[in-house]
């Protein structure tokens, strides 16, 4: 029987996009998987654990592109998202996901590592003597798009387009979007796809060292790679690649400033920045929903059934702090040791850059902490971005350490 539920606030309201958990929990008390049609998007909502694992791991919950458009005014945007492989279901997700997956290594990633440390120290270079710095555009911003316009083999001066872009694209796909911004979004989807298009076509003709030309490489060698996949793949790297990784960063500079007393301790035992980084991920989730669609009628845990074509939402967010799950669920703990959180998603689906994000975030955050005060207040100006599906901050202005700008820059080392 489906619950009907009228929450107290919206998803796209202010108050949602600057702390969405008194929501979470308030839906989670009704039900862990709930039916809301109070929303402007009816369907199923979840926050317990438990389930959004099961439905994550489930292939009878299918991915779906965010824009039904039948009216044809968006092409560009559904027919990359139609190819990207964030959208595709078996048996197409699997195949692209292989191929991905054989030039997208373990060892492409490591081999990141000398470039990511560089970029750190340049970047650190660039703060030094201030006293007051924003995480968002002076740190978290350019050291994913310059890693990821290296390995895709982007010009370096046109990586500057990678802000933009994620902003349009994002806002596009999310629960916020209007038909303004769909437009923007479709607009914007034209000029990426026309610049990856004549980005291959000269990798094409001078092949290099990079993702795009090893991509091309597979595709001529007979991979069932077609064209259209492989623009959308370039896009689906530079936008999700980047866009999680900012979102990483600033959130783990964000969740350890508003508690210095743990700030304190990872400052004293550097050891602790694994475990520090998953509660991070687990406390403030750079993707906060995932939607699936039921392929058909299913039960799952708790004895919901799911009719067929019906919308599911999983909470990500929500799920990591269920308390069913995480013992002291709403507090912010970096020696914690229990189940893993579900910020990269689960199953078939799980994200493919996850091992590139936790890499670039580590030295990012390892290399910052020196900078960061472990006292209150610090913080001099916050800004979060207008989106539901994600955990993201337009600006985090900070006070640095006395003291901090002298430092060697050489913390991030392992």
């Amino acid at each position: 029987m489906n619950i009907v539920h009228k929450p107290t606030f919206s998803l796209s309201s202010k108050k949602f996009i600057e702390n969405p958990y008194p929501l979470y929990e308030e839906l989670r008390a009704i039900a862990p998987v709930y039916w809301n049609e109070s929303f402007l998007y009816p369907g199923w909502y979840v926050t317990g654990y438990e389930e959004a694992l099961e439905i994550l791991k489930n292939k009878k919950f299918q991915s779906r592109v965010p824009i039904q458009d039948a009216s044809g005014r968006y092409k560009s945007l559904t027919n990359v998202q139609n190819n990207m492989l964030l959208f595709k279901n078996q048996p197409d997700h699997q195949r692209l996901r292989k191929l991905i997956s054989d030039v997208f290594t373990p060892r492409m990633v490591e081999s990141c590592r000398p470039s990511i440390e560089k970029t750190v120290e340049e970047l650190l270079e660039e703060i030094k003597g201030r006293k007051e710095i924003d995480v968002a555009a002076d740190f978290a911003f350019p050291l994913p798009s310059l890693i990821i316009a290296g390995i895709l083999g982007v010009p370096e001066e046109e990586m500057y387009r990678f802000k933009q872009w994620s902003a349009d694209l994002l806002q596009s796909a999310d629960f916020t979007r209007s038909r303004r911004v769909l437009k923007k979004g479709e607009e914007t989807m034209a000029e990426v796809s026309a610049f990856f298009t004549g980005l291959i076509e000269e990798r094409q003709r001078q092949p290099r060292n990079d993702l795009i030309s090893r991509l091309i490489k597979s595709q001529q060698q007979g991979s069932s790679l077609t064209d259209d996949e492989l623009s959308a793949t370039c896009i689906l790297l530079t936008i999700a690649g980047h866009e999680t990784t900012v979102n990483m960063i600033n959130n783990s500079v964000f969740s350890l400033l508003q508690h210095p007393e743990q700030l304190k301790e990872l400052k004293e035992d550097s050891s602790l920045i694994d475990s520090a980084l998953e509660e991070c991920l687990r406390f403030e989730s750079p993707t906060q929903m995932v939607a699936r669609t039921a392929s058909e009628d299913c039960t799952i845990n708790g004895g919901y059934t799911i009719k067929k074509g019906e919308q599911v939402y999983v909470l990500l967010g929500a799920a990591n702090r269920d308390p069913k799950k995480f013992s002291r669920a709403c507090q912010f703990n970096i020696k914690r040791k229990e189940a893993p959180h579900i910020a990269f998603g689960s199953g078939s689906h799980f994200c493919l850059g996850a091992p590139l994000a936790r890499l670039e975030a580590k030295a990012a955050v390892k290399a910052l902490i020196p900078y960061l005060p472990d006292r209150q207040p610090v913080i001099t100006d916050i800004q979060w971005r207008r989106l539901t599906g994600f955990r993201a901050l337009k600006k985090l202005s900070i006070t640095l350490e006395n003291g901090a700008a002298d430092k060697e820059a050489s913390c991030y080392k392992d």
